[in-house]
């Protein structure tokens, strides 16, 4: 990706999906693929992800379409999936929990170092091979190990101040479950916000959507 040239986020959050096909084209033994093949197969246009690949270099050939082993590399260095940042996770209640014993961090470019709670019933017991640490001891461990990113999957009005003592300590990195909107206070982090109960609503105004338009037909 050229240093001089933005990237629209709308481009950003198509790749992980492209890099999904590529894997399953690639552990189902096919090296070869046409755009408009993987535009069938992923229910897009050729024209976009054309586009949205040449947003990072020409991968394809004329009359020979894409490399499936190369573009996927290509992908996955383009994603930054071998960067290995190190991160800590705060929050292990249900929702922590269900994170930490789920998602594989590594394959997704990061390192989990450390999760950290304030409910003394969970300080110091282990999930998934990684032990709970007192919230209080957030600071002193950030000020002694390099963390580049954090997990907040904490209530709202307990991640402004977490979000503060991280900030502090140079954390530029969040995987936002908390609501809380850092962008508004820290302009120079980069902040992935997820909210799963926008993403139930919409899911809800579809069906919706799709109920009204069945039945004025």
């Amino acid at each position: 990706m050229s240093k001089n040239k933005k990237i629209s986020m709308s481009v950003v959050r198509r790749l992980p999906r492209y890099y999904r096909f590529l894997l399953e084209l690639k552990n189902n033994g096919i090296y070869r693929i046409s755009s408009q093949a993987l535009a069938e197969k992923m229910g897009a246009s050729a024209s976009q992800i054309r586009q949205d690949l040449n947003c990072f270099g020409g991968f394809g050939q004329q009359g020979y379409g894409y490399d499936v082993p190369k573009l996927f590399d290509e992908l996955s260095s383009i994603l930054g999936l071998d960067s290995r940042y190190s991160a800590v996770l705060l929050g292990a209640g249900n929702l922590g929990r269900a994170i930490l014993n789920h998602v594989d961090f590594a394959s997704r470019g990061f390192e989990l170092k450390a999760v950290f709670d304030k409910n003394p019933e969970i300080i110091g017991t282990s999930i998934n091979g990684i032990a709970v640490r007192d919230v209080d001891s957030l600071a002193e461990y950030c000020q002694s190990h390099k963390v580049d990113a954090a997990f907040l999957c904490l209530p709202k009005d307990s991640a402004e101040q977490v979000a503060d003592i991280l900030y502090q300590c140079g954390v530029r990195g969040f995987w936002n479950f908390s609501h809380y909107d850092l962008s508004m206070k820290y302009g120079d982090v980069v902040t992935e916000n997820v909210h799963l109960n926008d993403s139930l609503m919409t899911l809800c105004c579809c069906m919706t959507e799709q109920r009204r338009s069945d039945g004025a037909e």
